[in-house]
């Protein structure tokens, strides 16, 4: 028989769970003995475990968010950079032409 990695990462086990390990005779007795204040808590911190886990997802998913944002700003500064570059390198190579003496025409016979 095997557990499930889920029920045993918990520390909690549901009743019917924690029933069915027990022998016929002791299960009748627990269900003679139930009280309804320990269900109640158990799904309490059935709750509590549950909203731990999605509140850790969601810093997950904001420090993810964060990291994307800072990556983008990034590229675009790069971006920015980079288009600045070219146009002094396009600048640059208009100005170059420009002042550069027109080639001599050669006459081929």
């Amino acid at each position: 028989m095997s557990i499930s990695s889920e029920s045993s990462s918990s520390r909690w086990i549901s009743k019917s769970e924690f029933l069915s390990s027990l022998p016929p005779w002791r299960r009748l007795l627990a269900k003679l003995n139930w009280h309804p204040t320990i269900d109640a808590r158990i799904r309490v911190l059935e709750s509590e475990r549950r909203e731990n886990v999605l509140k850790k997802r969601e810093q997950e998913n904001e420090r993810r968010t964060q990291l994307i944002e800072n990556e983008i700003e990034r590229l675009q500064k790069e971006n920015k950079r980079l288009a600045d570059i070219e146009s002094r390198l396009d600048a640059l190579l208009l100005s170059a032409d420009s002042s550069s003496p027109a080639p001599p025409a050669t006459e081929s016979n």
